[in-house]
């Protein structure tokens, strides 16, 4: 299976358009701080997805990429977080991009899960 086909993926995918188009609006001077931050935390995502995907690797390897996509997800909300109480980002924005994140993590989670049995 390509990552292409993957749905958490294409979720992944989905959450990085919806952080840049929010970072945009960003103040300028955070463009080499917060922003950068936030958007390398979200594009990690997709990436470890399909790195660990197009590895062909073992089902151990795949689920460390995973695991990672997990962990830079839960680096994006803290830093979304981080923006709220900055006033960079407003609170429906948050919980708009948040939506979006936690089903990407519940894609995860699963496929973890299938690779374990």
């Amino acid at each position: 299976m390509d990552y292409r086909d993957l749905v958490a993926w294409q979720k992944a995918m989905d959450l990085v358009e919806r952080v840049y188009l929010a970072t945009n609006e960003f103040p300028r001077e955070e463009r080499y701080g917060l922003t950068s931050q936030i958007r390398r935390a979200a594009v990690s995502v997709p990436s470890n997805i399909a790195e660990g995907q197009g590895r062909r690797s073992t089902d151990d390897e795949l689920i460390r990429f995973l695991q990672i996509s997990l962990g830079s997800l839960c680096e994006l909300e803290t830093q979304l977080e981080l923006a709220v109480r900055l006033k960079f980002l407003a609170k429906q924005d948050l919980v708009t991009i948040r939506t979006s994140s936690d089903e990407v993590g519940r894609l995860l989670n699963g496929l973890i899960r299938s690779k374990r049995t």
